[in-house]
């Protein structure tokens, strides 16, 4: 497996597997440096992205209604300018922490502005030839082709459907990188082909629409929550991607067999017990078909 391979090269001080550009003597350590050095300024970061959302939401500012509360300020909240309200907050915020802790000098922080930039930038890169090929997509008509596809087959393989609706929402995802938007195609259309009464079945079909449409995001190349986890890890981007693909296709792989079920028996109470049971299962053959690949080596 690729993670095997990272495993190896980790034990051998190879964190990276990516050759000098990582190596040990290019990295720094900070002999000050602590673990509050980390959270402190994340949870200042996530509070005051919080607040920034809320403020540009209205919410300490009032109108002819009065002030909003908490929910209708965040729900009309701008994400660009709130989140770049927080970032720049919780940069000076940061900076000055790491002066009072004496963790960096002041030349250092600034010195690390334009580092940190540089490290993005493939980052960045990434995401905008993502959005763009998302735009393409879009503009070919995929989700209108996606919509009649069920619709059409609908009728003749309603039992099958879940687990349909499943690969489609894996496959539509993956392919655009969004789970949110893989919702707003999917879900409307599984409502209109079971109705909002057909109780059990229609739960199962929204339920495989919703997983399906978080594995795809989690495992496409293109997905700005997979372009960000490998950036944020320093690894190449592929690295990633390819080393938890296998995993992710494991759990996908369990969840379409437990959504052909649901199909036929729409009752989480008998689904859920045999999903976790053909998980465990999984999980011990793959262990030992391992195990006796590498004891043979």
């Amino acid at each position: 497996m690729p993670m095997k391979k990272h495993e190896k090269n980790a034990e051998k001080g190879d964190l990276f597997t990516t050759g000098a550009e990582f190596a040990e003597e290019n990295l720094k350590f900070n002999p000050k440096g602590k673990v509050c050095d980390l959270v402190v300024p994340v949870i200042f970061l996530i509070i005051a992205c919080v607040i920034g959302m809320i403020y540009s939401g209205g919410f300490f500012t009032s109108d002819a209604d009065g002030y909003h509360n908490f929910v209708t300020a965040f729900s009309n909240s701008d994400a660009s300018v709130g989140l770049v309200y927080g970032s720049a907050v919780s940069l000076v915020f940061t900076v000055i922490f790491f002066l009072c802790r004496r963790v960096l000098s002041f030349k250092d922080s600034m010195a690390s502005l334009p580092e940190g930039f540089c490290a993005m930038v493939p980052a960045i890169l990434i995401l905008v030839f993502a959005w763009t090929l998302k735009a393409m997509t879009d503009s070919l008509g995929a989700k209108i082709f996606i919509s009649q596809i069920i619709e059409n087959s609908a009728g003749s393989l309603q039992a099958f459907l879940p687990a349909i609706i499943f690969i489609i929402a894996v496959g539509l995802s993956f392919a655009t990188g969004t789970s949110w938007g893989t919702f707003g195609i999917l879900i409307p259309i599984v409502l209109s082909v079971f109705g909002a009464d057909s109780g059990n079945i229609t739960i199962a079909a929204i339920s495989a629409c919703m997983a399906g449409a978080v594995c795809g995001d989690h495992c496409s190349p293109i997905s700005d929550t997979t372009i960000m986890a490998s950036a944020g890890a320093q690894c190449k981007h592929i690295n990633h991607v390819s080393t938890q693909l296998l995993y992710a296709l494991t759990v996908a792989g369990v969840s379409f067999v437990c959504y052909l079920i649901a199909g036929f028996i729409p009752n989480w109470m008998l689904v859920l017990p045999i999903g976790i049971v053909l998980m465990l299962g999984t999980l011990f053959v793959i262990k030992f078909i391992s195990g006796r690949k590498y004891n043979t080596k």
